[in-house]
């Protein structure tokens, strides 16, 4: 888990999206304009949350995943740019963050009975035009955790655009973003012992099993997964979304590997994993 500490004279909100709750902390505004910014955030978080979630009748992603073979299907500008990131992802991850994986994250969550689908189908992205072709069906989006990371990268371009001075957004307790001269205290807990970061104009995420389960699928299969994964992965980066990429994609990484497998990733300010009950900074060293 991720959780900040509480700073008496920030503004509060929550609001409920995407399958978690948003918390909004405002400083360095009267409470009216603080009202006036969370407001417009929820309207934002549900408008992504009617394009993005595969759960929604009617959202982009939903009708995505149910296009036929030659099929193109159009997009809003938000889920066409959440997957574009996810491809990027895709790239610099190697393969391991891969959005199309819905049914089996699907089979892995009611508990793996019987074989997993096989991996089938493709799908066409457009770079230049929001729109997106089946080129064979069987493929099945689940924009998860960038698709919550994007959403606080967006809510940071509306505060922006209110002029807001000082914020720190939160995805449930998996992901946060702060932007603006506080520097926010949080806290990463393990089992047995936990450690503080400090976070200005940066974005950390979670991930890991002990809220979710065993709900992170390995693009390779099962056998592909490390014989003694992390319990929990936690990424400092400049954005929500690279925040979340990385620290799915590092759940799926021998730990010993960590470290080294992030040589050229200068993004990322931090990575801390649990392990054993404790939690530890393994890069940058």
């Amino acid at each position: 888990m991720s959780a900040a500490a509480p700073l008496p004279d920030a503004h509060l909100f929550t609001h409920d999206a995407m399958n978690t709750t948003f918390s909004l902390r405002f400083r360095g505004v009267d409470a009216v304009t603080a009202q006036g910014m969370a407001r417009e955030c929820c309207d934002h978080l549900d408008y992504l949350e009617s394009r993005l979630s595969r759960f929604v009748e009617g959202s982009d992603v939903a009708r995505i995943n149910r296009l036929h073979a030659g099929q193109t299907l159009y997009l809003s500008e938000a889920c066409h740019r959440c997957l574009l990131l996810a491809m990027d992802a895709y790239r610099i991850t190697g393969g391991l963050f891969d959005v199309t994986l819905g049914s089996h994250i699907e089979h892995q969550k009611a508990g793996g009975a019987g074989p997993p689908p096989a991996i089938a189908g493709r799908l066409t992205i457009h770079p230049d035009v929001a729109a997106v072709t089946c080129e064979t069906p069987g493929r099945e989006l689940d924009l998860g955790g960038i698709g919550k990371g994007f959403a606080l990268d967006q809510l940071r371009l509306v505060l922006t655009e209110w002029g807001a001075p000082d914020a720190l957004l939160a995805a449930g307790g998996s992901s946060l973003l702060a932007f603006g001269p506080t520097v926010w205290p949080v806290d990463l807990t393990g089992e047995l012992d936990s450690a503080r970061v400090w976070l200005t104009n940066q974005a950390l995420s979670a991930s890991g099993t002990a809220i979710q389960g065993s709900h992170i699928v390995h693009p390779g299969g099962a056998q592909a997964m490390p014989a003694g994964p992390c319990r929990r992965v936690w990424v400092i980066a400049p954005s929500a979304a690279l925040a979340e990429v990385w620290s799915t994609a590092l759940m799926l990484v021998d730990p010993a590997q960590i470290a080294a497998g992030l040589a050229g990733q200068t993004e990322l300010t931090g990575v801390y994993t649990e392990r054993d009950g404790r939690v530890t900074r393994v890069a940058p060293r």
